[in-house]
């Protein structure tokens, strides 16, 4: 007996047993088959009107076709109990939610319902049908994608009316869409940073992950598998606690979900906007928070709600809570160490504790503080000044009075005797005119490594020219020999000015014979000169 053959008998008998009211376990016992497939032969039977003594009056070709004919599927599939899949959808975005799940919990209160193969069929379709931006299925309160916008709003200068563009950053989370923006002035990391900042302020919590794309400000550097993170950005995620996986490259659907909300805010907030004219930054803002309750209780066309009332049930309650400060933005920077035990940062001198002379560290540089780092351990910190060509020193990082093998002021003072007599005073000058010599090293070195290019002869009238000219520094003297100016006959001293500078901390060639440095037990420990 052929296949079809056996199965239209074992339908027959399933519907004569059906009639005689057994159950679906004891008709599967009988019969051989099991009790799902009973259940599914008597479902299609009712949804083609069959009974026992009206199938058994066919042929096996006329009941196969009613049976399981794609009409007969449309009619099976309309007389079952439909699900909601707008919430099915919505329930998958929910932590450890599966679909398989989900058809548990149908089939409980839906005994006649789809099959699982047939329940993910059709879910799919119903997904299919949604726009891309809500196909994709995220977990709640997971995933953050950021981004900017391509198109910029210009802000108008009161006084010139030039417009200034602005850019557009833009946040969306994954599970629902709620979308955050604002408007800054540059894509720069510290403008990155803060959008970052007041991101997670305006949702309330963290995300367990932010994923962004290889922009420069966040990316150093690009990777398919192991793409490398500014150190600053690195900071931020620590201080959340959140994971930063940025978008791969070549991968437009990694990064789908923010691309469509920049679309959306580029409509709803950027295009709505261009009629206005903006004269500030902050004003350009409010105008976009207004812009942006608008878009987030708009209602969304194929799912129930819109993106704040899904936020507020899905995403909300699964973030992370904020920590009890803000981020501090904090730039990073590589400097080295120089001779004279301190480092230069946006014209400033810092200094080292004198044994990592030479080496290359890492700064943090803040509002307030500067940190100096040495293999991830930090070997020095220091308020922030302004004052450029200053320096802030602690005695105790500076290296002792005789150091073998090391720069040292005696050093530089023997140096420049074997140049000339000239050029011997105006290093002395240098060093002596500093609270702590170290600190007039490194001009020192300068105007001693000038009679390599110059040699000594033209650096010693350079040097006698400023000394008379009351220009001694490094820069003064370069600036006489690059001139030529030491060619001309040395101007006549001022009589009104000393040939030196008077001040207290002024020092000859015999002072750095001493065997100790006067005065150091009296100095503060940190100062800034």
């Amino acid at each position: 007996m052929s296949n079809d053959r056996l199965t239209m008998r074992r339908i027959r008998e399933v519907l004569r047993l059906h009639d005689q009211v057994l159950s679906k376990r004891r008709i599967a016992q009988a019969i051989g088959i099991s009790p799902t497939t009973v259940g599914e032969y008597v479902r299609r039977a009712q949804s083609a009107g069959l009974t026992f003594l009206a199938a058994d009056g066919l042929d096996d070709a006329r009941l196969e076709a009613m049976l399981f004919s794609s009409t007969a599927q449309i009619a099976l599939a309309a007389a079952r109990p439909e699900p909601d899949w707008a919430h099915v959808h919505r329930e998958l975005q929910r932590r450890g939610v599966t679909l398989d799940l989900l058809w548990q919990e149908y089939k409980a209160i839906e005994p006649a319902g789809f099959r699982y193969s047939y329940f993910c069929e059709r879910y799919q379709r119903f997904r299919g049908s949604l726009e891309f931006s809500c196909r994709q299925v995220h977990v709640a309160g997971e995933k953050l994608f950021v981004d900017y916008a391509g198109d910029t709003v210009g802000v108008c200068d009161a006084a010139t009316g030039e417009l200034r563009p602005a850019q557009i950053f833009v946040a969306a989370m994954g599970a629902s869409n709620y979308s955050f923006a604002e408007a800054t002035w540059t894509q720069q990391l510290p403008d990155w940073i803060g959008s970052h900042v007041r991101a997670f302020e305006f949702f309330g919590g963290v995300p367990h992950v932010v994923v962004p794309d290889n922009l420069k400000s966040g990316v150093t550097r690009a990777s398919f598998y192991d793409p490398e993170l500014n150190p600053t950005y690195q900071q931020l995620a620590e201080h959340y606690g959140v994971a930063i996986i940025p978008a791969r490259p070549v991968r437009p659907k990694d990064k789908a979900k923010v691309e469509v909300a920049v679309q959306i805010v580029q409509r709803w907030i950027v295009a709505a906007l261009r009629h206005r004219t903006f004269f500030s930054l902050p004003e350009l803002n409010d105008a976009i928070r207004e812009r942006l309750v608008l878009l987030n209780a708009r209602p969304f066309k194929k799912l129930p709600g819109n993106r704040a009332s899904t936020f507020a049930e899905i995403d909300r309650p699964a973030l992370k809570p904020l920590p009890a400060q803000p981020f501090e933005f904090a730039e990073w920077k590589k400097a080295r160490v120089s001779i004279d035990t301190h480092i230069e940062v946006a014209g400033h001198y810092y200094s080292v504790p004198h044994p990592h002379l030479r080496r290359q560290v890492d700064v943090r540089l803040t509002d307030k503080t500067v940190e100096v780092f040495y293999r991830h351990e930090r070997i020095a910190s220091h308020v922030r000044s302004l004052l450029k060509g200053r320096f802030t020193t602690v005695r105790e990082h500076l290296p002792p009075k005789h150091q073998h093998g090391e720069w040292t002021p005696e050093r530089l003072i023997h140096w420049a005797q074997t140049l000339g007599e000239p050029v011997e005073r105006v290093v002395t000058v240098i060093l002596g005119s500093r609270v702590y010599p170290q600190q007039g090293m490194r001009a020192a070195l300068g105007v001693l490594r000038l009679a390599k290019t110059y040699g000594a002869e033209r650096l010693n009238a350079a040097c006698a020219r400023a000394t008379a000219i009351n220009g001694v520094s490094f820069r003064s003297i370069d600036s006489i020999l690059k001139q030529g100016l030491d060619r001309l006959s040395a101007p006549a001293p001022n009589p009104s000015a000393p040939a030196l500078p008077a001040h207290a901390n002024v020092r000859g060639p015999e002072y750095y014979g001493q065997t100790e440095l006067p005065g150091f037990d009296s100095l503060p420990p940190n100062r800034t000169h």
